[in-house]
């Protein structure tokens, strides 16, 4: 065969195993939509299991079985790859919904006071509050330092490659939390947020802003467990203070995290250690496969497979909306609301490309939606109408589907971590989770809804 032929034949390959993942996906989708909402009763509490979280663990689950699936089911190592990197821009989907929120509510958001503002600092020092004390106590050393300075997405792991290295026990620590996030982060801060927002403490708003923790599909989870228990007019709220709280903590994440929160997680090693540290097998050995394990290249897309993704990933939203929310998927406002949203991830998009990409793609995206709904901009209300049709939830589900079909790749990496690192990074996440609802709450000064 030709070295032309064999390419061609090689690209057809590749396209065909997408088109199988995007297939699976909508199964998932459909499936978790069809599930619904399912309340786990935990005495006073209850646990609300929302169809993105059934779409995520089956799509976990399908992944981890693939190895006995046949061929024309199963998701390779590759298709898993794939899928993490259809989550990317497939998040930004959501980020739009979310800025077309806000724009309209951004009197309201400004009436908050300084709850949105401070609350910021319990995301980023709640992490080491919450997990530094738990992870010395457990014989963890310095890859505590980088397992609790942040929840560990992709900024914390460029922040601690350059200042320690990779290879380093705080590079093991914030890869530890990283795959800890990426395997099991959406599904536990889902349950905390539904388990505490059912307890009727803290005002719905105020756990909205705890959500916004950077990571887009955490966020996702989060607000969509306290939404599912409010009236429709707040879980609108909260989709709208978590969308706030997540930009403010995209944007100026990195240099919190890197002034503020590292440094001082660092002077708190230093006076704890001596006191609470403890030295057991927990600590855990330098293991150049998590590195390899996380930075394994991912495939590239190319701004057609971009755009094809948001389209499809649109549609299945739609198909989603449709089953749970009963909006009808002909209908032309639903139909304008999606080519509106989608339409907003293109436009923010370019605008990231043409600048340098200096700034993030999701801020550009979310100024965009925002400006689109401000009250003053032309045409906002009817925006706001159309794009109202489209329930952020709905969009999450087929999100997470993503997120799950991807996910099985890191549990290799996630087995040689020990259980310790896993309940320090659970502690990191309620940590930065609870420390931005109580800031929050002190401040709004407002009673339980």
């Amino acid at each position: 065969m030709s070295t032309h032929s064999l390419s061609a034949a090689t690209s057809a390959s590749t396209t065909g195993d997408k088109a199988r993942l995007f297939f699976f996906a909508f199964v998932l989708v459909v499936v978790a939509e069809f599930i619904g909402n399912v309340s786990v009763p935990l005495g006073p509490a209850k646990i609300v299991l929302l169809p993105l979280l059934w779409a995520l663990l089956m799509g976990g689950a399908w992944g981890l079985a693939s190895k006995r699936l046949p061929p024309g089911v199963a998701v390779s190592t590759e298709l898993q790859r794939v899928a993490a990197t259809i989550l990317q821009p497939a998040l930004l989907l959501f980020i739009a919904k979310l800025a077309l929120l806000v724009g309209g509510s951004l009197p309201k958001i400004a009436a908050s006071g300084f709850g949105l503002v401070f609350q910021e600092f319990g995301h980023f020092f709640g992490t080491m509050v919450f997990g530094l004390p738990i992870a010395l106590l457990l014989g963890i050393k310095r890859q505590a330092i980088g397992a609790t300075f942040s929840v560990g997405r992709e900024p914390s792991l460029a922040i601690i490659g350059e200042k320690f290295g990779m290879q380093s026990p705080e590079g093991q620590g914030v890869l530890a939390e990283y795959l800890t996030g990426t395997v099991f982060g959406a599904v536990f801060i889902a349950v905390v947020a539904g388990l505490i927002a059912s307890l009727n403490i803290f005002n719905p708003l105020a756990l909205a802003m705890g959500a916004g923790v950077g990571s887009g599909s955490m966020m996702a989870a989060a607000a969509g467990s306290i939404a599912a228990q409010q009236t429709p007019e707040v879980a609108k709220d909260v989709a709208t203070f978590a969308a706030a709280s997540n930009l403010i903590t995209t944007t100026i994440g990195t240099y919190f995290t890197l002034f503020l929160s590292l440094p001082f997680t660092i002077w708190a090693y230093g006076r704890l250690e001596p006191l609470i540290g403890r030295t057991t097998s927990a600590t855990i050995e330098s293991s150049p496969a998590l590195s390899a394990d996380v930075h394994d290249p991912a495939p590239s897309l190319g701004m057609p497979g971009l755009v094809l993704t948001w389209v499809l990933v649109a549609a299945f939203a739609l198909c989603g909306n449709w089953i749970t929310y009963k909006t009808s998927p002909v209908d032309p406002l639903v139909l304008g609301g999606i080519a509106i949203i989608v339409a907003v991830v293109i436009v923010g998009y370019a605008l990231y490309r043409l600048t340098g990409a200096r700034l993030p793609a999701v801020v550009w995206v979310s100024l965009v939606g925002m400006v689109l709904t401000f009250p003053s901009f032309p045409g906002a209300a009817h925006i706001a109408e159309m794009t109202g049709k489209i329930n952020f939830l709905a969009l999450s589900t087929p999100i997470l589907a993503f997120a799950g079909l991807s996910i099985a790749k890191d549990v290799p990496a996630f087995r040689r971590l020990g259980w310790r690192i896993v309940v320090v990074s659970f502690a990191a996440n309620f940590g930065t989770f609870v420390g931005a609802a109580l800031i929050a709450q002190f401040f709004m000064h407002k009673p339980v809804i």
